[in-house]
C-alpha cells in the first residue's frame, strides 16, 4: 500500500489534521486487513490519541486519555497496544522521548529521521534516503548488522523559528 504523503515536506501552514488523523486511521485499518491481523477498538482508540496531534505521547498520558473511553484499561493495556501498533508499523517510538509518534507512511518498511521541535514538541518524519543510505554504508564497512535504524535530531522547527524572529 503506498502512502500520498511525501516524507520530505513538513505539515504544510493550511495543514487539515482531521483529514490527516483520517487517513492514519483508515490505511491502517486496511493495512491490518491485507495483513491478516486486527486492529481491535483499543488498538484504534490508542492509534487516534497518538494521532490526536504530531507532538510525541507517553504511554502513561495514553493511559490517562484512554480512561474516559476504557475505564478498565490498565498499563499493560496500552503497552500491549503499543507494541501492536509498532510491530506494524503504524507507530514510532522516539526514544529520547520515552514517547510514541503515527507514522506518516506505514504501508511501506523504512527507516526514520525524526526531528524533534524542542519548543512545540511536534515531530516530523523525513525519510532522508541519502542520509540513510550513507549509514547502510557505514554499518556494511564495520560488519555491522542493524536491527533498527532511526536518527532523532533536537531542534527547533521553522514554524517556532519564525515566530522567535518575529
Amino acid at each position: 500500500m503506498k502512502s500520498d504523503v511525501d516524507q520530505n515536506q513538513p505539515y504544510p501552514e493550511g495543514h487539515d489534521h482531521r483529514r490527516c488523523v483520517a487517513d492514519a486511521l483508515s490505511s491502517a485499518g486496511q493495512l491490518c486487513i491485507v495483513r491478516g491481523v486486527q486492529l481491535t477498538t483499543i488498538r484504534q482508540q490508542v492509534l487516534e490519541l497518538i494521532w490526536e496531534s504530531h507532538k510525541a505521547v507517553k504511554a502513561y498520558e495514553l493511559l490517562d486519555r484512554i480512561k474516559p473511553l476504557q475505564s478498565a484499561a490498565k498499563p499493560a493495556t496500552i503497552y500491549r497496544a503499543l507494541d501492536f501498533l509498532m510491530e506494524q508499523g503504524l507507530i514510532h517510538r522516539v526514544e529520547s522521548l520515552n514517547a510514541f509518534v503515527g507514522c506518516r507512511c506505514s504501508g511501506q518498511p523504512h527507516e526514520q529521521l525524526l526531528l524533534i521541535c524542542k519548543a512545540c514538541q511536534e515531530v516530523e518524519e523525513r525519510s532522508a534516503g541519502d542520509v540513510m543510505q550513507t549509514i547502510v554504508r557505514e554499518l556494511a564497512a564495520a560488519n555491522f548488522i542493524a536491527h533498527s535504524k532511526a536518527i532523532e535530531i533536537q531542534g527547533i522547527c521553522a514554524k517556532c523559528a519564525a515566530q522567535t524572529v518575529s
